[in-house]
């Protein structure tokens, strides 16, 4: 039996805006992803919305490479809209990593759904895709050492 996702279509072309949010939206059949991107000074911000598991996973390693190529600093990923997503999806998103830093470039998560938060928060991953932070520029005085 051919999984349902097989017949969804993906809409992947870098050149698509971001929806400005997607709380109205009708929930996606099963087995369906939709993403869309927008670009933002170095970063490109790509929306996922549906299943990310094997299949969609798989349709989505192109077109999420290809934004990664057009960005200059990484990707910020929204992916507040994903209702499901299993150890297959969060592997196209380590790959995706892993090929960013290989460039010099961050993948961060700014969005995630309570599915998404969920599956981070039990493998110990959240913090592999969180924005890096600042350095101090201000360093801490030195005290004297005592005698």
């Amino acid at each position: 039996m051919q999984h349902p996702s097989h017949r969804a279509p993906s809409l992947t072309a870098p050149a698509l805006p971001c929806q400005s949010g997607h709380a109205g939206a009708k929930p996606l059949p099963p087995g369906q992803t939709i993403t869309s991107y927008a670009t933002s000074g170095d970063r490109v911000r790509v929306t996922v919305r549906g299943e990310l598991d094997l299949v969609s996973g798989n349709r989505l390693r192109n077109p999420l490479g290809e934004a990664l190529a057009t960005s200059t600093g990484g990707l910020d990923l929204d992916l507040s809209g994903l209702t499901f997503c299993d150890c297959a999806g969060l592997t196209v998103l380590l790959e995706l990593r892993r090929r960013a830093l290989s460039r010099g470039k961050t993948i961060t998560i700014q969005h995630t759904s309570p599915t998404v938060d969920r599956l981070l928060r039990l493998l110990g991953a959240q913090d592999l895709f969180t924005p890096p932070r600042p350095h101090r520029s201000n360093p801490r005085p030195l005290t004297p050492a005592t005698a």
